[in-house]
Parts: C-alpha cells; sequence; structure tokens
C-alpha cells in the first residue's frame, strides 16, 4: 500500500473524528464539519474515513442497526470493542479467549488464515443508573 497524500479534507476528518464522542456515522461526522463551515462533500467524508481504517488510524464497524460507524484508533492491531449502545462510549478490548476460540474453532473444521470482527454492545454503567 503506497502512502495517502495529507490533504486539508483528510486532515479535517482525522481531527474531526479524534474530537468525537465514540463511533460516529459519516454523515454525523459531516454535519460537524459542515457546522464548522467546511466545504468538504459527504462523498470526499466517506473516501478519507476508508482510508484512515485502511491505515489502521481509525477503526470502523457496523452498528446493530447496519450503518457504518468510525472512531479514531487507540490501539494499533486487531482489537475488538465494547460500546454503549445509549452514549457511544467505548472502550478497547484485547479479548485472548476470541482469538484462541477463533483459532480452535478454524483447526477444528480445516481452516487456516482465520479473520473475525467482534464487538459488544451494551449498557454502560452511567447510562444504566440513569434509566437509558
Amino acid at each position: 500500500m503506497q502512502p495517502r497524500r495529507n490533504t486539508w479534507q483528510r486532515e479535517a476528518v482525522r481531527a474531526s473524528l479524534a474530537e468525537a464522542h465514540g463511533f460516529v456515522s459519516a454523515q454525523q461526522l459531516h454535519q460537524v464539519l459542515r457546522d464548522a463551515g467546511s466545504t468538504i462533500g459527504l462523498a470526499t467524508v466517506y473516501r478519507n474515513l476508508a482510508s484512515l481504517v485502511e491505515s489502521d488510524e481509525a477503526d470502523s464497524l457496523q452498528s446493530p442497526e447496519g450503518e457504518n460507524l468510525f472512531r479514531s484508533c487507540a490501539t494499533q492491531g486487531h482489537h475488538h470493542h465494547l460500546i454503549c449502545r445509549s452514549c457511544g462510549d467505548t472502550r478497547e478490548l484485547s479479548a485472548t479467549v476470541v482469538e484462541e476460540w477463533t483459532k480452535r474453532v478454524g483447526a477444528e473444521h480445516g481452516f487456516t488464515e482465520i479473520e473475525h470482527i467482534v464487538d459488544l454492545f451494551g449498557l454502560c454503567e452511567r447510562c444504566r443508573a440513569a434509566g437509558r
């Protein structure tokens, strides 16, 4: 993979994503940028988010509703997330038991080079206490 050019659009998306709380959609990020006076287009936001995910600078996941969500990545390499369905608070997890399980199941069925995505959704303690 060749390095991406750092355009003002890429930097704007990177900075806005870094300031966001938890995972956000491309549309939400686009609206934040537009509200701040940016002329960036939604397609450009999508393109730059995909580029940031590809370069491991951002995480991407699909919400339970099927929407692609993004967040600035604090952990390099493969990891999992625990995400509050109400407020979006996110914790990055290294789930050794999941890694061991996927390798074992793959081997039992004669598969190698197993890839997986595991994200957990629930209510954080703060939202549960607030009755959300």
